[in-house]
């Protein structure tokens, strides 16, 4: 067994509450001969442990080394099978899926009639949840009973199991067609950011409309909309359309409210949706609205009801901390949002197992970029450097870019000249080996190298020609992108009029509103 494999089980051990343990004890327990049994023995000692050590477990147990992987794969199915008994884990899904199996069971003991009343019951259930791919797997076994036998219950059934088969076909096959396109539109999204250029451009607008499905929204259902949405949403984040992003993700927010139920059903999907339209007003910079968005996600997480499993506790861990944090950068309130980084930093700890790597640094950058706004430089080089060192570190190619952009930049203002060259040179083989090496990094670039051999009373004239070039770009549809990580501007013109970038965001902000 692989040393992946083995985690595995001993992170699934970790991760259960008292509660699951209690129910797995009696659930193993319900037969005497499992008392003493080896699977059980081994859980103990896993249970107990703080580390996977395999010499301990064998010295620990009468398992012998031989045995282990078997009695390893045993210990993971049981407990996999108690947590499906666990009722806080019971859902609409496996419920439908339970009646399914139970009607399986019964029309292989030729108890057809039986079966038959169960699976309406559950293709009732499963039409009523936007479960259609269940439903149609129930629609199919109906077919396959009525053609072993003749019911004779209602004359026009077969037509009906038919016309039904079909309807829930081609909803489904929308249903494919939208993920498909949704899930491909995310992964360049994740891999690459935002188009970078106009080939790029040109090519994600042709594999858009190559792969949207054609049909009438006002005849589909939740699942058809909620995944017609998302494209649109991938698709506008990826072209930088961010009224486009507010407008779907706003869309696929609503679709929840309209369907209160879903919510409950489907509680990534809300999560999800929420995070992207927090993210679309972030980036339109009206504060009212992300306020009055974040409050309203705030109010029905803490609703009793809405679920509370660990899945859904990491991802509402990482949107509200992250748009916690985003509030401050529309105002320029970085003083405020610096308070937030130390419980996040130890809440990180207590998550690591359940956020991935990638969202770790993008807190590490919110953390960098918090700092540079108040002027703590060798604090947001601290931070940067954990993203910059990462060998191993898979994220969005623009985010890595700009980390050491401004890195670049962090260093200038801490005054760290002897770094300077260096990182100058790395920083532009990085952006040319990342093919994102485009005309405000170029500037910035050249810029900084230049700053070297300034004479002090020339630096605001330097600041200013550059601050002029840069605000070109400001309204270009493939090199404003820069500004969304780095208001590079607001600290030029914080340089150049001698105050702290945080007060000329601010002064903006103010103006704006």
């Amino acid at each position: 067994m692989t040393k992946d494999q083995k985690d595995n089980l001993f992170a699934l051990v970790k991760s259960l509450n008292k509660s699951e343990k209690r129910q797995f004890k009696l659930y193993v327990g319900r037969l005497g001969v499992n008392s003493d049994s080896k699977f059980l023995n081994l859980f103990t000692v896993l249970d107990k442990s703080k580390n996977y050590d395999e010499a301990s477990i064998l010295k620990s147990t009468q398992i012998k080394k031989q045995q282990l992987a078997n009695v390893k794969a045993h210990l993971y199915k049981q407990i996999l099978i108690s947590l499906k008994l666990n009722p806080s884990h019971q859902n609409i899904r496996l419920q439908i899926r339970e009646q399914l199996d139970f009607a399986s069971i019964l029309y292989h003991k030729g108890l057809y009639k039986q079966s038959l009343k169960i699976l309406d019951k559950a293709k009732d259930v499963a039409i009523a949840n936007e479960e259609k791919n269940l439903a149609f797997e129930i629609v199919e076994l109906e077919k396959i009973i009525e053609a072993q036998y003749i019911t004779r219950s209602i004359s026009t059934r077969a037509d009906e199991l038919t016309i039904q088969a079909k309807e829930l076909s081609e909803l489904n096959v929308i249903t494919s067609k939208l993920s498909n396109l949704s899930l491909q539109l995310y992964g360049i999204i994740l891999k690459t950011g935002y188009v970078k250029n106009e080939q790029e451009s040109n090519e994600v607008t042709k594999y858009f409309k190559d792969r949207l499905p054609k049909f009438k929204i006002s005849k589909v259902g939740f699942r058809e909309k909620l995944w017609f949405y998302q494209a649109h949403l991938w698709y506008s984040f990826l072209m930088q359309d961010f009224l486009n992003c507010y407008k779907y993700a706003s869309k696929w927010v609503d679709l929840f409210y309209q369907y209160p139920d879903m919510v409950n059903l489907n509680p990534v999907f809300f999560l999800k949706g929420s995070n992207y339209l927090l993210e679309s007003i972030f980036f339109i910079n009206n504060k009212s609205k992300f306020l009055e968005a974040f409050s309203k996600l705030k109010s029905r997480i803490e609703v009793s009801s809405f679920p509370k499993d660990e899945n859904v506790q990491s991802l509402t861990f990482l949107y509200l901390n992250f748009h916690d944090i985003n509030k401050h950068f529309i105002d320029g309130s970085f003083q405020d949002g610096l308070a937030l980084i130390p419980k996040i930093e130890i809440d990180l700890i207590q998550f690591k197992d359940r956020v991935d790597e990638h969202h770790t640094m993008i807190f590490y950058y919110k953390f960098a970029s918090l700092h540079f706004g108040v002027g703590n430089n060798k604090e947001c080089i601290k931070y940067l450097d954990k993203i910059i060192s990462n060998k191993s570190l898979s994220m969005r190619e623009d985010l890595l870019c700009f980390s050491r952009v401004l890195n670049l930049v962090a260093h200038y203002e801490a005054g760290l000249d002897y770094h300077l060259d260096a990182l100058l040179r790395s920083t532009y083989k990085f952006l040319i080996k990342m093919n994102d090496l485009h005309e405000v990094q170029k500037e910035m670039i050249k810029f900084i190298k230049g700053l070297q051999g300034l004479y002090p009373q020339d630096l605001k004239n330097a600041f200013r020609t550059l601050r002029d070039t840069l605000k070109t770009y400001e309204d270009h549809p493939y090199e404003r992108r820069a500004f969304l990580y780095l208001d590079i501007i607001s600290w030029l013109e914080s340089k150049i009029e001698n105050k702290p970038v945080s007060q000329i965001i601010r002064s903006k902000y103010l103006k704006k509103t």
